[in-house]
């Protein structure tokens, strides 16, 4: 029997990259998983890549700005119960602070921390009833040593440990877990697209010398989210070849 048969889980942010990974992982390991993309369409589109027939992948439409929208969103997906909520979706708007727009500010608070605490609002509602849960939040490396040029990004992943912790704190003692997991450079579409000397800069600073796959984030997040790690909580997991050290 996998590790996670007969779970319910839920991915934002589910449609490429580390979202799309964490799915599949979480879909292999038995879970059934619904994964989030602003657009339906592009939700299903992922889904039915990352499910294979398996009818155990589904895709669902979330906007994280809209307190509507998560509602509806956890409503679908936590209908039968939901053990598992990985919040990975997110948005950054780098740039100096002395240039940086009040409503590019906002908008990454509004993603990366509102709606991160809107879907764990939601979700844990039907994790009380069942005296269970695994909730796994995605910072970053930037959220805990910070980055020049991305002081918004920076200031939203470092909010989401201490989030990450006062819920912990707040859940214990109904079984549910909520861990942080903190990648560092990760090959993925976006890091793909740096610059050549920015990206040979930051290879040089980690000490396995080569960036991360999103698989190997995605294996930890799904120990985290396994009955595996039943007494772990509030915890802030590194990914990151040893670039934090």
């Amino acid at each position: 029997m996998k590790r996670l048969e007969g779970q319910r889980a839920l991915v934002t942010g589910g449609t490429r990259g580390i979202g799309r990974a964490i799915a599949a992982r979480l879909a292999d390991e038995g879970a059934e998983v619904f994964l989030t993309g602003r657009r339906r369409d592009q939700a299903d589109e992922a889904a039915a890549a990352i499910d294979g027939g398996r009818s155990r992948v589904l895709g669902l439409a979330l906007d994280l700005t809209d307190p509507g929208s998560v509602l509806a969103c956890l409503g679908e997906a936590a209908v039968g119960g939901l053990d598992i909520l990985v919040n990975n979706a997110g948005i950054s708007r780098d740039g100096l602070l002395i240039r940086q727009k009040p409503e590019d500010w906002r908008a990454v608070m509004a993603t990366n921390l509102d709606g991160l605490a809107a879907c764990c609002r939601a979700a844990v509602r039907p994790m009380l009833r069942a005296r269970y849960g695994r909730i796994v939040n995605m910072s970053s490396i930037v959220g805990l040593r910070g980055n020049a040029g991305q002081t918004a990004y920076a200031a939203s992943k470092a909010g989401i440990v201490g989030f990450s912790r006062a819920l912990a704190k707040e859940l214990a003692r109904r079984n549910i877990t909520v861990n942080v997991v903190a990648p560092g450079l990760i090959e993925t579409d976006m890091t793909r697209e740096l610059p050549r000397r920015a990206r040979e800069a930051l290879q040089r600073a980690i000490p396995m010398a080569r960036p991360g796959s999103a698989e190997e984030v995605a294996a930890a997040v799904a120990f985290l989210a396994s009955p595996e790690a039943s007494y772990i909580t509030g915890a802030v997991l590194e990914i990151t070849g040893g670039l934090a050290l």
